[in-house]
Order: structure tokens, then sequence, then C-alpha cells
């Protein structure tokens, strides 16, 4: 693992704004760790005494339903800071971080990132703006689930995962999730997103081969979303 200075992921999280001697500082505090798909990051109730910086991979951030499933609030990338929230407000974890791949992130104390809040104003500002921002993400996702519906969602889903997480050479989704873990983003039944995705292939708006995805029609899924 690289140091913290000369990390590239650095710039698209609030840590930008940390000095060279901030970042030195940092690196000598940090806890570097291979996390294999599948296995979590931490956990919904957990105590997490500090962040998590995504150096590779995406996870998923889920909150446990009372029916005991798991629904995906969020998918986060390289770059992004995991537990920022719980830090501040001083509470446990409200949702879990799960792999969807293997992932090298860093662990950085409370103790660290709480001096550098106190003492970076810049750095506090980027810190509140990320917060703020989900709160905004929230917010539009729980409309999207009121208002719109699974066929809706799941169309806004694939475009979602297209944009942000890039295709395969062969055009297919790069980032693959499960037909449970899609059904877990829209928040439907399994069953219900393997007929949706069926239906969307016989017309021709997208291609299944296995567990792969593939955008036919992206005009016509932009209509649907």
């Amino acid at each position: 693992m690289s140091k913290c200075e000369q990390c590239i992921v650095r710039q698209f999280s609030s840590l930008k704004a940390l000095t060279k001697d901030e970042l030195i500082k940092m690196a000598d505090c940090k806890t570097s760790y291979t996390i294999k798909k599948g296995e979590p990051i931490f956990e919904e109730g957990e105590t997490v005494n500090g962040v998590y910086c995504v150096k590779e991979g995406v996870c998923k951030m889920t909150k446990l339903s009372d029916n005991g499933k798991d629904q995906i609030v969020k998918l986060a990338k390289p770059g992004e800071l995991l537990g920022q929230r719980s830090m501040i407000s001083d509470e446990a974890a409200n949702l879990s971080a799960i792999a969807l791949e293997d992932m090298q992130v860093c662990f950085i104390p409370k103790s660290e990132i709480m001096g550098f809040f106190n003492e970076n104003n810049q750095f506090s500002m980027n810190v509140m703006k990320t917060i703020c921002e989900d709160l905004k993400e929230s917010d539009i996702h729980m409309v999207d689930m009121a208002q719109k519906n699974v066929k809706q969602r799941l169309a806004e889903t694939l475009l979602y995962l297209e944009e942000n997480f890039g295709v395969n050479e062969d055009k297919s989704l790069k980032l693959q999730l499960s037909r449970e873990e899609l059904a877990g983003m829209i928040g439907t039944a399994t069953e219900s997103c393997i007929r949706l995705l069926s239906e969307f292939n016989k017309t021709g708006l997208i291609e299944l081969t296995g567990k792969k995805i593939t955008i036919t029609d992206k005009s016509k899924l932009k209509r649907i979303s």
C-alpha cells in the first residue's frame, strides 16, 4: 500500500484538503486491510472507531429490514470514506459495508481524524459536505422507492451502474451484482427482479449472458426510468 501523500484516491474524498504534513501523519497511524469478496468491512450496530478509505474495489452499504432482508442503500467506490457519520455522531454504525469484490481499504483512527477535523477547516467542511450529499441522495432514493414502480427503479439502477462503474470490453456492466443484490437495490423480491430482467431482455433493452448484463437500448431505458 502506498503512502497517503502518494495515494491518488485521496483526491476523490475529504482527504484532499489535508496538508502534506497531515497526510504523512495519517500514513503513520493508518492500518491497511485486504477485504475479500463477500466479507464485511464493518457491520450494522458495530462501533467504528475511525473511518475507512476505499483504495480499491467496491462495497455495498446495506440496512437490515424487519423481514430479514438486506436493502442496499449505496455502493461505495475507490476514494470514498466509510463511517464518517457514525464517527462524528459517536453512534454505532447504521449500515453494514460488505465487499462486492476483493478490496483494499485503509483504516484511520478516530483520534487522528478528529484532530484534522478540529484543526483543518477545509477538511471539516469537506466532511460535512459529503454527509450532506449522502443525505440528499438518501432523500432522492426514498422518493424513488415511494413513487416509482419496480420496472422504473430497475431501469434507473442499470443506467446508474453503467454510468458510475463503467463497462467491460464486451460492453457488459463492469460491476457484476447477483440477482439478489440487484433486487436489494431496487427494493423487490429476487424473483420479481429476475422476471423483469427477462422482460427487458426479450424486448431488446438489455442482453443477458449468464450473470452478465449488457445495456443495448439506453434511450428506451431512460424513458422507462
